[in-house]
């Protein structure tokens, strides 16, 4: 079988990239020029793009292996947008060959590890005649803000969409170093904190100590967030996690992790964080709350009469994303901050964390495929530290876990400028997803459901 060569790859992710699909900025129009380039690449599955009530999703099946159990592929089309262009080393929407890696936004999140997918089931169609398993295609456009309109979307089509297993393009591998699978993912909970106090922004020498200013009082909910021990201090805030076992204290160690390896990659002078818990336990097992962006004012002479924090919380174990947006708004209208008003506003899309069972088929017939590619070398079980909305939505709506197999790693820059991709990637994804698609075709489709639903 010939598979695609690394050049004809490229090509395409140049096409594909130069169409700017930021959800948060993108018009419509984009989205939907986004969403038919990705429906032309899968006119061997009847690729269709079809509407939701926000961006569209792009569709496909084929249903040619009569008995072999059903694949739903999950990738997203959307990207996050630039940030500072001042901070880009090359155009972010033209791909540039830097190497052995491609560069450009959504490159490795999550336009190439979709791609080579496509290209892959493609070339075995040409090829054999057939693949050997069913396969059903779900490409979103609003992953990158949350899946607002996925779920109903995938309700309203749940029987069409029905899968045995969802396998997810998106997702990113632990680091280069070894092939890894990710068997649990953090949830989200977002929300702006917003504080507000004259009608207007004031002159501050004019009403400077005569009125509360809205930064003082929002610094003060900020550090009211986390104790001195880095521990969140928010009353209710870690109902629903369990305190690490020892047993999977140990696991953890016997992880090979370089501690100030990984403070030298993400320049900071020293790691910090929860107390009595090591950097990679924080990072794998234990939630968080962060503030990612404060608003108000400038670099003027003003006391601004509006600020805005906005923070996430990062879930684990059976942490209730409405309880936990509950607690954090508690906390703050507990706080006495005179002379503001002050509010919390919870962003739609909460998500629970997700896990799947390191036994269950999907994650050994995976395994195995890794194994095929990367000879000798050990699969890392891994913990996504982000969070992919669709799995939660996937098990409660299809009764189908899903398996991230992305060739993505989480070093790419992903959300951030200068994203990036290893070009050697497409190759080693085609050959592992092969593997991976001819080891579920053993599988009984009804055992695969049954696991599915109960672990």
């Amino acid at each position: 079988m010939r598979l695609p060569t690394d050049d004809e790859l490229l090509a395409q992710l140049a096409e594909y990239v130069a169409i700017a699909s930021d959800s948060r900025s993108a018009p419509m129009e984009t989205m939907r020029e986004a969403a038919g380039w990705l429906a032309a690449r899968l006119a061997f599955a009847n690729g269709r793009v079809e509407e939701t009530d926000g961006f569209p999703v792009v569709r496909g099946e084929w249903l040619g292996a009569p008995g072999a159990p059903t694949v739903l592929v999950y990738g997203h089309y959307d990207v996050q947008p630039t940030g500072d262009l001042a901070e880009w080393t090359t155009p972010p929407f033209q791909t540039v060959i830097d190497g052995d890696v491609v560069r450009g936004r959504g490159v490795t999140d999550d336009k190439g590890p979709v791609l080579l997918v496509l290209a892959l089931a493609e070339a075995m169609l040409a090829a054999d005649g057939a693949l050997p398993v069913n396969l059903k295609f779900l490409i979103e456009g609003e992953e990158e803000i949350g899946s607002p309109h996925l779920p109903a979307y995938v309700r309203a089509h749940a029987a069409e969409l029905a899968a045995d297993l969802v396998i997810s393009a998106d997702g990113a591998m632990w680091r280069p170093s070894e092939p890894s699978l990710s068997v649990a993912s953090k949830g989200l909970v977002a929300m702006d904190v917003v504080v507000t106090a004259a009608d207007r922004d004031l002159h501050s020498g004019r009403y400077g100590g005569t009125v509360a200013n809205p930064v003082h009082a929002l610094a003060a909910v900020v550090a009211s967030f986390h104790g001195p021990d880095g521990a969140v201090a928010v009353e209710g805030f870690y109902d629903g996690v369990d305190e690490l076992t020892p047993e999977r204290r140990a696991e953890l160690d016997a992880v090979d992790f370089d501690e100030e390896a990984y403070r030298a990659s993400v320049g900071v002078p020293e790691v910090a964080g929860e107390a009595g818990y090591s950097t990679l336990e924080r990072l794998w097992e234990r939630p968080t709350l962060e503030v990612n962006g404060i608003t108000a004012g400038g670099k003027y002479s003003v006391i601004p009469h509006r600020a805005v924090a906005h923070v996430t919380c990062r879930l684990v174990g059976t942490q209730d994303p409405d309880a936990v947006a509950a607690a954090v708004t508690g906390h703050v209208r507990s706080l006495r901050l005179p002379g503001v008003e002050v509010a919390v506003h919870t962003d739609e899309g909460r998500v629970p964390a997700y896990r799947i069972d390191p036994e269950h088929p999907a994650i050994r017939s995976a395994t195995a495929a890794l194994e095929e590619v990367y000879p000798g070398q050990e699969v890392l079980l891994a913990v996504i530290a982000g969070t992919l909305p669709a799995a939660t939505l996937f098990e409660d709506v299809l009764g189908a876990k899903t398996l991230f197999f992305s060739f993505a790693t989480a070093d790419e820059q992903h959300h951030a400028p200068n994203e990036f991709f290893r070009i050697r990637r497409f190759g080693e994804g085609m050959r592992a997803w092969r593997a991976l698609w001819t080891g579920l075709a053993a599988w009984e489709p009804r055992a695969v459901a049954a696991v599915g639903v109960a672990s």
